[in-house]
């Protein structure tokens, strides 16, 4: 007699609704079940893996969306019934909040509007470049309707277009979010190639920063030199650190005496959860950095100045143990650093710069000093010293033509 133990794996009986899981002869595993369609109708729908585990999550991964209320949609449906799927069922698992909240503006405001009445089974790598094509070349006033609901028309409502187009940066950003989305209706099978990687939008210039020269970063510290956050803008100009990182520090990710601090967390403003500390940014931003004297000493004192706070504020403060935190013990917004931040530097008398500039002026102050790019990289928690080397490459080329005119000076006056 035959038990359910002995029975194939591919041939076991599955709950009701749970679908099917067998073994093809070309040696692929499909699954099969029925989920939600378009139009409150179920249709069935099949899938394909190498492992029988991999072709049951990708059939889960459906089911479970369908039984959420969010309709698959097919090859021969439209794209925005894919975006809004994707977005809504699969993206939504994989992105942080912040990152998912800009995919969805761009779907929103860009890939719907363009490209969403095609079939997404027949949609083409022409397709593609003709909608960016004319992305890169119209006037968003117009296209957008921002001028008609204005009070005082300044575009084409009265007749004169700005001409506000995108930057190649939103439009290199936006075609990485097609590109995304696509994927993985390959990966489901749904069409059998990402026509958007097909298409090429040139390579955008990189953001350009003004890093603090040495005498500024002195003029800075000299001018934050007694502020509450003296020890936060000390450490921030000293070791590069993120906005996020550095109002995500804990006492217990800081050695005082060893003179080091784990970066392990980021603090962010969500829509929906507030202030909410999340992982590091990328896995290579998790790390330990030295402190450097200056900034252990301060923090000591900032340390000896918040258990003062806290006798002051009593049953108010919160038990968190942040860094540092608001005189009440809570999280500092990080809107409020930034005006914090650009107080300063009036106060300083300094150009206006943005807060990651900092961190920016952190990499090129030591990039002049000789000091190495990988211990850079390491320092800044880039993912791949590419980045580095990528963001800071006009400061190396100058460095090379210090260099070269340091070399030419020894060879002409021996």
């Amino acid at each position: 007699m035959t038990t359910p133990r002995d029975t194939p794996a591919s041939r076991r009986v599955r709950a009701n609704g749970d679908g099917t899981v067998y073994q093809r002869k070309d040696s692929r595993w499909e699954a099969a079940g029925y989920v939600l369609a378009p139009g409150n109708t179920r249709k069935r729908v099949r899938v394909y893996g190498t492992s029988r585990r991999e072709a049951l999550a990708k059939l889960t991964e459906k089911i479970a969306a369908s039984n959420r209320g969010v309709p698959v949609p097919s090859a021969q449906g439209s794209m925005a019934a894919y975006l809004t799927y994707w977005l809504d069922a699969v993206a939504v698992h994989q992105l942080r909040e912040n990152t998912h909240t800009r995919y969805t503006a761009v779907a929103r405001l860009y890939l719907i509007p363009g490209l969403g009445r095609k079939k997404l089974a027949k949609l083409t790598a022409k397709d593609v470049r003709t909608w960016l094509n004319q992305l890169r070349t119209t006037c968003q006033c117009c296209t957008r309707g921002l001028d008609a609901a204005r009070e005082q028309p300044l575009c084409c409502a009265a007749g004169k277009c700005c001409s506000k187009r995108l930057s190649p940066l939103t439009l290199a950003y936006v075609h990485s979010v097609l590109k995304s989305a696509l994927e993985h209706a390959v990966r489901e099978e749904e069409i059998p190639r990402n026509v958007a990687r097909n298409v090429r939008t040139g390579t955008p210039r990189p953001r350009r920063f003004e890093p603090l020269t040495a005498d500024e970063a002195r003029k800075f510290l000299a001018t934050a030199n007694g502020h509450r956050l003296q020890s936060l803008l000390e450490l921030a100009l000293h070791t590069g650190l993120r906005k996020g990182e550095l109002l995500g520090l804990r006492w217990e990710d800081l050695d005082l005496d060893a003179g080091t601090a784990a970066i392990r967390r980021t603090l962010q403003r969500t829509s929906t959860g507030g202030l909410t500390t999340l992982p590091t940014k990328t896995r290579a931003s998790e790390r330990r950095i030295a402190l450097p004297t200056r900034c252990l000493h301060s923090l000591k004192l900032h340390h000896e100045q918040q258990k003062r706070e806290r006798e002051a504020a009593g049953a108010m403060w919160q038990r968190d143990e942040p860094v540092f935190t608001t005189v009440q013990g809570r999280p500092i917004d990080p809107t409020n650093l930034t005006r914090t931040f650009n107080a300063l530097l009036h106060k300083a008398s300094l150009r206006r710069i943005r807060f990651h500039d900092l961190r920016h002026s952190t990499a090129t102050l030591l990039l002049e000093q000789g000091v190495e790019l990988v211990v850079i990289k390491e320092l800044l928690g880039h993912a791949h010293i590419g980045v580095t080397a990528t963001v800071y490459a006009h400061v190396r080329l100058r460095l090379q033509r210090d260099a070269i005119d340091l070399l030419g000076r020894a060879l002409d006056h021996p």
